[in-house]
């Protein structure tokens, strides 16, 4: 059963300032989520049959998020909670439900919503780590930049499915002299580090010296993180957005036209739509359905992406004639994109040198180190010339399409609305599974749940005439409004906050969807 716990705020002993301000009781919020899951850990026990007696909560993971687990209004302090009430078999545990409710629960809110439970300092080391990661972010973002790194981070991870920080061996990161920057926070004061401007950088090195490395730390960027990770002064602009190559995924009605040109057969590709997209169409579909989304800064890794979207040498365009392959490359596209719509693109690369015709700024990753490698860069370029053709002709006008709300069919047997979130790799909408797999920048499986909730939100109340770009607006106003409950009639503990990339990302991911 779905419990609630309320203590009025004069009662929990909170400042006030922690409570009214958004930034700060946001992260308030967080740090009493952290200490919710563990306490209902801590104070599960089997008291009858099945899961009789268990409590459970949302833990959060490395980044700081909205959660819906802990609700701080103008009245009370709330923890949401799971709790298993006591039977055995079809027949109540009355006592032992007692126990829960009349000692376990009470001690529960105690330790979770009362200031006097706290260390001073450990509340104002979480709020202060989470307002100087947003102050960090808008200064990045104003001085031009799309990304920063702080000398000393911590960029490597446990393991590929432990976020934690590696304990042992982690070089700290340190800036090459070039792209050395200073900002002030709130509460930390100078923090220094490298930024990456705007336009097209590249990120080069031999293997494993650390190049997806760092752009995995920019992907994950656009969340601040908790005190002791590592990537607390690792930011990257809100609108940085991670692309990849996606074998058989679907596409509804992308225009594809800046990077495949008409098909054999005369098929155009100003309105594309598959049900098993290839490498490079699925990669360019992703492209333009971020730009749709509004994206400002676009994240690839060579490893992850099709090459022949990504890269045409002078060979190839010798053995192919320009007027049998439709593809584009992203190397003829990059420049253009940012020059035309201000969209920078960083982009990691080993294997093909034509991109330093393109890249304004080079870094290079030597043994987890980076150096400026752009001086370097551009004499190669001048002194060996690639001999491939660029691509003429402009970019064009970004989409812009409406989904159909009669598309999407939430009903599942006789439920007229079924939604389920698989970890962070599926969503279950209806009878369609939706596979998240590539959205690489979803963090959290709270945030799955709460991009179900949206989408069926979005189909009732903001789909018709709108755009998607519109109807990702009055989520987010709703949101802004409401908070996270604001998108379901139920009131549950297990939605945390998400970006409208990756509710554009789940959305376009629909089988069924049909737009116009």
């Amino acid at each position: 059963s779905r419990v609630a716990l309320r203590i009025p705020r004069a009662r929990a002993g909170f400042e006030d300032g922690d409570l009214d301000d958004p930034d700060r009781s946001l992260a308030l919020r967080d740090l009493l989520a952290r200490r919710l899951a563990t306490a209902c850990a801590r104070a599960s026990a089997h008291r009858g049959s099945g899961k009789s007696g268990l409590l459970s909560s949302d833990r959060p993971g490395q980044q700081i998020l909205a959660t819906t687990a802990v609700l701080i209004d103008d009245e009370a302090l709330e923890i949401r909670l799971r709790v298993g009430l006591p039977a055995r078999g079809r027949r109540v545990l009355g006592r032992l439900a007692a126990e829960i409710f009349l000692d376990v629960l009470p001690a529960l809110a105690e330790e979770i919503l009362l200031a006097s439970a706290w260390e001073p300092e450990t509340v104002a080391a979480h709020l202060e780590s989470y307002v100087d990661s947003l102050a960090l972010r808008r200064q990045v973002d104003a001085a031009g930049c799309v990304a920063f790194v702080a000398d000393g981070a911590l960029l490597p991870r446990a393991s590929g499915v432990d976020d934690r920080p590696l304990a042992d061996d982690a070089v700290p990161f340190a800036s090459p002299a070039s792209l050395l920057r200073t900002f002030v926070l709130p509460f930390a004061g100078e923090v220094s580090g490298m930024a990456i401007p705007r336009g097209v950088t590249l990120i080069v090195g031999g293997g494993y010296h650390g190049k997806s490395t760092l752009l995995r730390a920019l992907e994950r960027g656009v969340y601040a993180h908790v005190p002791g990770d590592g990537r607390e002064r690792v930011v990257a602009v809100e609108g940085a957005v991670k692309v990849r190559a996606e074998d058989g995924r679907s596409v509804a009605g992308v225009d594809l036209r800046p990077f495949v040109g008409d098909l054999p057969g005369g098929r155009t590709t100003e309105a594309f739509r598959t049900a098993n997209a290839s490498g490079s169409t699925s990669q360019a579909a992703a492209i333009m359905e971020a730009l749709e989304a509004g994206a400002s800064c676009l994240l690839v890794d060579e490893d992850t992406s099709a090459t022949n979207v990504m890269i045409r040498d002078a060979r190839m365009q010798a053995l192919i004639a320009s007027e049998q392959e439709p593809l584009t490359p992203f190397v003829d596209r990059a420049r253009q994109l940012f020059e035309e719509h201000g969209v920078s693109t960083v982009v990691v690369m080993g294997g093909s040198g034509d991109w330093l015709d393109v890249a304004e700024h080079v870094i290079g990753m030597r043994e987890y180190v980076p150096w400026d490698a752009t001086s370097r860069a551009r004499s190669i370029a001048a002194a060996q010339p690639t001999g491939r053709s660029t691509l003429g002709g402009e970019f064009g006008s970004l989409p812009s399409r409406v989904p159909d709300p009669a598309s999407l069919d939430p009903r599942r047997g006789k439920r007229d609305v079924s939604l389920k979130a698989r970890g962070v790799r599926e969503l279950q909408y209806g009878t369609e599974a939706i596979d998240l797999a590539a959205v690489e920048q979803l963090v959290h499986d709270g945030q799955v749940r709460a991009i179900a909730e949206a989408i069926e939100w979005a189909r009732r109340e903001a789909m018709g005439a709108a755009t998607l770009g519109e109807v990702l607006d009055r989520v987010e106003g709703a949101l802004a409004e409401g908070g996270l409950d604001a998108l379901s009639a139920r009131t549950t503990g297990d939605l945390t906050g998400f970006r409208r990339y990756e509710l554009a990302a789940a959305l376009n991911r629909i089988r069924s969807l049909r737009v116009r």
